[in-house]
This record gives C-alpha cells, structure tokens and sequence, in this order.
C-alpha cells in the first residue's frame, strides 16, 4: 500500500496505539519509524515503567491490545503523597467498587503488546525506515522514505516525539524550558510489599516516586523516578549498587525494608515544552511532539493517549460525514479539544515541581498544611482521583472503553 488516509511519522507507544485505533474503526495508516524492533523490544533498552490511568486502559482493551497486557501489570488502589517524610500526607483511596486508578507497566511490555496487536491488524508498519522528504499542501501529503518508495496520505500525523522534526518544520512555535532536574529511573526488589500503592515523596530537589511492580516469584518489586539536580546525575549514576540502595532506603525511611538487586539504572533530562498549536495543513500533532512536562504527576503518557483517543474519534466521525482525514474542519476540531486540556494539565504540573521545589521550613509546613486540608475535603479528593484515572473533562468514547 502506497496510499493511506493516515501517514503516522513515529511508531512509539502513541503513535502504535493511534494506528491500531484507526484500524479498528476503518482507516488505513501507514507508520514510519526509524527504530530497530530487535533492539527496541531487548530486555534492557529502557527500564522505565508508565502509570497507565483506568481511562487509558479502556482504549487499550477497546483496539485490542489489553490481552498482550494480562498478568503484566500491577494495578495502583492508593497513591499516598507526602512532604519528605515528615508528618502529614495525602492518601488517595478510590471505593472499592470504583477499580483501580491506574496499572503500572513496564514500557517494553507495552512494546511487546502494541506490536502483537500491529501484528495481527491490517497497519502498514515500515521500520527501520525513515522519511527523508514530506510536502503537505491543499490536495494531501506525499512523503519520500529512506527505502526509496514514495507514499501518499490524506492527514500526517506527527508522532515523533519532543523534537520532532515535522513540528519544526511546519514553523509551529513551542513554549520550552529545561529544569535543573534529571530523572534517574531504576528498579528494586524490597522486603515488604508495595501493598498496590504507589508513593510520591517531594524533596527540594525534586520528587521521588515509588511506582508499584506486579510481584515476581522471587517477591517484590517496585520501579522508581527519582529525581535529582541536574549536576548530582553522574555522581548517582556512578554510584555502586550497595550505595544507590542505602541512599534510596534513606529517601523511603525504610517503609519498605531492605532494598535489593536494583535493576541498570538510566537518566532523563527534565524539560517542559508545549506547542502553540497541534494542527497545520494536513497535519496533526500528538504525544510528546505536541506536549512534554514533568513525571511529577505520571500524566505525560496518559496525555498522549487523551490525544490519540480524540483523534481517532474526529477522524472517523468525519469519515462518517463524507470528509477525508486530513480535512481542515476536522483538525480545527482536534485543535479545539485538545490545546485546553494540554494546556492545564502542563501548567499544573508545572507549579506543582515549583512549589514542593521551595526550600525551607516554612515552605514545608505550608505545604503540609495544604496536604492533610486536601486529605480532609472529599469532594476535592475525588476530583484529584478523576484526574488520574484520566476522567476529568470531555472524555472520548475510547476512553470510556467505548467503539467510536
């Protein structure tokens, strides 16, 4: 195939679940990506875990690929935030009959299971390939790849990630900053189990999260973002084994007991970056190509869905309606749903790291005045908890677990 209504430039998490979306609902896609599978997919290409919200994991099992995901994932029934470990916390408990808020997976199953499912649907997937020129214009995208083919498209997605080249291209301007913060991510096994609850634990120079594995038959295990200042970095990653496991027992106050076989450990540069606009002609933004904000809240993958999921939704009601994907009116719809959402969640994240930021004993105990009058108002509560499980605000239909 030659020709699709979608062109889709990226083939991570967000730009495989959008194709496989379009596919279930009727729409052909072409995904281009540069990366290797066989390196990719490897055991110890990337060792980060994403918090996926309850209203991401209806899409996935709507396209198809929460059976890859079975018996993968631990489910999060409580998240409990707190000021360092000094007294005061907020605890988010969803009812009993309310599910999860979320399931912690790591991101080479997500991998695994997003490409069984492209597997088996009728996704033209080209790795291991790259385009070397792309024109848009009134009439469609046409697109010139590394193998020498050329391929035609209604509507480009861009799905390549914060620097995106065809962002850059289309002249689209980006809010950008970088924080003095790296994350350094790992994971550990520890004596006491995580209990399904996942921990985030703020410290001036950053926070320091406890995200919450699916137990293994050695025990328990949990994966961690913990963030630093950009100049302590190479000294955490230099340090032994013994000596990471010491000084993250000591950031916990041991709540989890004895720390043991930290998996390789690996470092993300913070940064925050948010386009003005999604759309251009013919072209549509998604993912980090249009958003990318702090892990402070877990939200920066879950806002790639909310994009792929809205998407989907305007694209094939258009189809409905006799209009091609890349048509103008469609993607001024997109644009619309999407910039407000983006916005908000960027900028509350955004204040969150500068707040708990503050240094101080003042700045500590406000903050943990402000925790425990949260952990007192339930209605402010479940607004919180809605957020996370990514059901705040106009929800596509996928993400109510729904056909389009």
């Amino acid at each position: 195939m030659d020709h699709a209504d979608v062109l889709i430039l990226g083939g991570g998490l967000v730009g495989a679940t959008l194709a496989l979306a379009l596919d279930r609902h009727g729409l052909t896609t072409i995904v281009v990506d540069p990366a290797d599978p066989a390196v990719t997919l490897a055991a110890g290409f990337d060792g980060r875990a994403s918090a996926i919200a309850s209203a991401s994991h209806r899409m996935l099992e709507a396209i198809g690929v929460a059976d890859g995901l079975a018996g993968h994932g631990c489910e999060i029934r409580h998240i409990r935030v707190s000021d360092g470990l000094a007294p005061g916390k907020l605890d988010f408990i969803p009812d009993p009959d309310d599910g999860a808020l979320g399931t912690m997976y790591e991101n080479r199953r997500l991998r695994l299971a997003l490409g069984e499912a492209l597997g088996r649907s009728s996704v033209d997937l080209r790795m291991k390939t790259r385009a070397v020129s792309v024109e848009r214009g009134p009439r469609g995208v046409t697109a010139t790849l590394s193998s020498g083919e050329t391929v035609t498209a209604s509507l480009l997605v861009a799905a390549e990630g914060r620097n995106s080249p065809i962002r850059a291209a289309a002249g689209i301007d980006v809010a950008h900053w970088h924080y003095d913060h790296t994350a350094i991510i790992s994971a550990f096994r520890h004596e006491r189990s995580h209990e399904d609850t996942a921990y985030e634990i703020f410290y001036p120079a950053g926070p320091f999260a406890l995200l919450p594995l699916v137990d293994d038959e050695i025990g328990h295990r949990s994966a961690i973002v913990w963030t630093v200042k950009r100049a302590d970095a190479p000294a955490m990653l230099k340090l032994g084994e013994r000596a990471f496991l010491a000084e993250a027992q000591k950031r916990m106050g041991g709540f989890l007991g004895e720390l043991s076989a930290a998996a390789a450990r690996s470092s993300y540069p913070l940064g925050f970056h948010h386009a003005a606009r999604i759309t251009g002609e013919r072209l549509a933004l998604v993912g980090d190509a249009a958003h990318g904000i702090h892990p402070i809240a877990g939200q920066g993958l879950n806002l790639g869905f909310r994009d792929v999921a809205a998407l989907a939704e305007v694209l094939v009601e258009g189809r409905r309606l006799g209009l091609e994907a890349g048509d103008a009116q469609l993607l001024d719809r997109y644009q619309r749903w999407r910039s407000l959402d983006t916005l908000m969640v960027a900028g509350a994240t955004d204040a969150l790291n500068r707040l708990f930021g503050i240094p101080g004993r003042a700045a500590s105990a406000i903050r943990r005045f402000g925790i425990s009058a949260v952990d007192r108002i339930p209605p402010l509560k479940a607004r919180f908890m809605a957020e996370a499980r990514g059901e705040s605000g106009a929800l596509p239909k996928l993400l109510q677990g729904l056909n389009i």
